[in-house]
């Protein structure tokens, strides 16, 4: 018996000292100290990468940026940029990606079309006019014209995530009755977007709040035609 108990003592004990420290045991729950503390080492510098390159992007631009000043500025190697991002452009997409998405609204629904999409689109205007975010924007756009594949991603990840959001928006104002049913969205998104773009890149005016309500303004007037502007029937 005495013999039988040690060897199952030692046999608990062997499968104890051989579960690494975190996993769970079959039937079993975490140790406490099994809980991680802090951010992943991995994490850390994938987060200070992004920062560096976006800082680096807003002060000097895209070409005069370097793999090898992000990795100083960063604290890490050019190895470990590249095992995520092979061109500085994929690096400058998803840090760009990065802060507008850390600054995207999240507008609630007003029950007014107007209403919601001022709620979109001023503090989107507001983010892009904010810091040279125009010449990061047209240096993707370069690069997209030439790269198939860099072009679609750039799509994924800059144009569609607020295009998604107002098509949402003008959605809900077809099913409440506020616009026609037959309302070219697409259409109705480039009519916003074109003009705010339009500055952004150019920089001719200021890309500021009063633009971006009369934008809306102008767009939805094409869209939904006051009463006293509808077209008088023929006779």
């Amino acid at each position: 018996m005495t013999t039988q108990a040690s060897q199952r003592g030692r046999s608990q004990g062997k499968s104890s000292a051989g579960t690494p420290p975190g996993s769970r045991p079959p039937g079993g729950e975490a140790t406490a100290e099994a809980a991680p503390r802090g951010r992943p080492r991995s994490e850390r510098a994938h987060k200070a990468i992004l920062d560096a390159a976006a800082e680096l992007l807003l002060a000097r631009g895209l070409s005069a940026v370097s793999m090898d000043a992000v990795a100083e500025r960063a604290g890490v190697s050019k190895a470990t940029i590249y095992r995520w991002w092979p061109t500085k452009e994929t690096l400058a997409l998803d840090a760009l990606y990065s802060e507008w998405d850390a600054g995207r609204p999240h507008p609630r629904d007003t029950g007014s079309l107007r209403s919601d999409l001022l709620a979109l689109l001023r503090p989107w205007a507001s983010l892009a006019s904010s810091r040279p975010y125009g010449r990061v924007i047209a240096a993707l756009l370069t690069e997209a014209q030439t790269d198939s594949v860099f072009a679609a991603e750039y799509r994924q990840r800059v144009v569609e995530p607020r295009r998604d959001q107002a098509r949402a928006i003008f959605r809900r104002a077809i099913e409440r009755g506020e616009i026609p049913g037959d309302t070219k969205i697409e259409v109705a998104l480039d009519l916003l977007y074109g003009p705010l773009y339009h500055r952004l890149l150019h920089g001719h005016a200021p890309l500021n709040d009063r633009f971006t309500q009369d934008v809306i303004d102008m767009a939805l007037n094409g869209i939904r035609p006051a009463p006293d502007h509808a077209p008088t029937p023929d006779r």
